[in-house]
């Protein structure tokens, strides 16, 4: 599974942006799917996730200002991400969680996979 994420840029603070992510096509299910980021000197967190029934969950930090859906026809998950902050600068990964499964006489664990990531920057 590949992951193709884009949307990032510069924005000001007070402004929003929009990611999206698209998972290639495969013989694989996808489960879960979100967002993690990286800022610079810090380790990656998690910013939202959400199942394939549509649970979604959020970090503390982006709850209320962030908002994650998905698009199962398209193995597509989108962040939209509102009333941006300084502090939310980062490279933000895509994710996609695979369930284990049998094909064509082999068995895949379950697995997850990144994205490349795209760069957010909130200028104050």
């Amino acid at each position: 599974v590949q992951l193709q994420a884009s949307g990032g840029g510069l924005v000001q603070a007070g402004g929003s942006l929009r990611l999206s992510c698209e998972a290639s096509k495969s013989f694989f299910t996808i489960d879960a799917m979100g967002w993690y980021r990286q800022a610079p000197g810090k380790q990656r967190e998690l910013v939202a996730t959400i199942t394939a029934g549509g649970y979604s969950n959020y970090s503390m930090s982006v709850k209320g200002r962030f908002t994650i859906s998905r698009d199962d026809t398209k193995n597509a998950v989108w962040l939209q991400m509102n009333s941006l902050k300084s502090e939310d600068t980062a490279v933000y990964y895509c994710t996609a969680e695979t369930i284990a499964t049998y094909y064509d006489g082999s068995y895949y664990p379950e697995k997850s996979y990144w994205g490349q990531g795209t760069q957010v920057t909130v200028s104050s």
